[in-house]
């Protein structure tokens, strides 16, 4: 009886701590989804329902038309073909050149090469403000206002965090292989296309998705570089519902839970290779 005493107890601590962990994972998941919950039922509620009733009430009749209205505004359909154009651009961009920049840093070798990378990430510690001006003057004296090439150029090259990310990755990543594909006669681009991105798919995947979501929420800079519905995007096709003269909370509340929607789904079928990616290691 003795003998067995001290093994109960270590069987139930480990218990225990699971089971703290696991209720405060609860609590800051419900934390974390009740306002989603508020919004997807308000989506749906109709205008003079959204502060005439408690938050939580279930809608009666459920609103539909709300959503159907979006659609009827005046060219939300081209909204939502340049938000997917835009989004779908710099991500793609943003994981073919920071890739590049990458694999420079993290397996080449260049005069200079940590000195450029400590400055390269420095540009992380500027706020995306000071740099907006520039930008709009640049994008101006180019005549690429109220363009799509306004909306994705400006982005495509310039992520300092991915080329962090995945030159942390490609560290991982045995020399052995590299070697041996140098050897038989790869260059550094068939090095990089061949050994290193199809080993590299978790973190690749991870920062497009990353570059995607930025992409399609992206709001202050669209704002000042478009004025016209030719490139307007979603998130200020979606601000327009509020102005001066008055508020359309219903449609505003419907039109940001449908630019929520396809992220959620992005997530869904990708998540596990953003959860392989935390592992910072292309081998299981």
């Amino acid at each position: 009886m003795r003998l067995t005493q001290p093994i109960r107890h270590s069987r139930l601590g480990p218990l225990v701590s699971y089971g703290i962990c696991y209720l405060i994972l609860i609590v800051a998941g419900l934390i974390f989804v009740v306002p989603y919950l508020l919004a997807a039922l308000a989506s749906l509620k109709q205008l003079n329902q959204m502060f005439s009733e408690p938050p939580l009430t279930l809608p009666h009749p459920y609103a539909w038309h709300n959503f159907v209205e979006l659609f009827q505004q005046d060219n939300f359909g081209r909204f939502l073909l340049n938000t997917v154009i835009v989004a779908v651009s710099i991500a793609l961009g943003q994981v073919l050149f920071c890739s590049m920049a990458a694999y420079a840093f993290a397996r080449m070798e260049f005069p200079g090469k940590n000195f450029l990378f400590v400055v390269f990430l420095s540009t992380l510690m500027v706020p995306n403000i000071v740099t907006t001006v520039p930008l709009f003057i640049i994008v101006r004296d180019a005549g690429m206002l109220n363009t799509l090439p306004a909306l994705i150029l400006p982005y495509v090259s310039s992520s300092a965090f991915g080329v962090f990310l995945m030159r942390q990755f490609f560290l991982r990543i045995p020399e052995d292989l590299i070697s041996a594909a140098k050897i038989d006669g790869a260059s550094s681009m068939q090095v990089l296309t061949r050994v290193i991105v199809p080993l590299s798919r978790p973190v690749l995947m991870t920062f497009g998705i990353m570059s995607f979501v930025f992409g399609w929420n992206n709001f202050l800079w669209p704002l000042i570089a478009t004025n016209s519905d030719s490139a307007r995007v979603l998130t200020v096709a979606i601000s327009a519902f509020q102005s001066s003269s008055g508020t359309q909370w219903n449609l505003l509340i419907a039109g940001s839970i449908f630019s929520l929607l396809p992220l959620v789904v992005l997530f869904l079928i990708f998540q596990r290779y953003i959860l392989s990616s935390v592992q910072l290691s292309g081998f299981r």
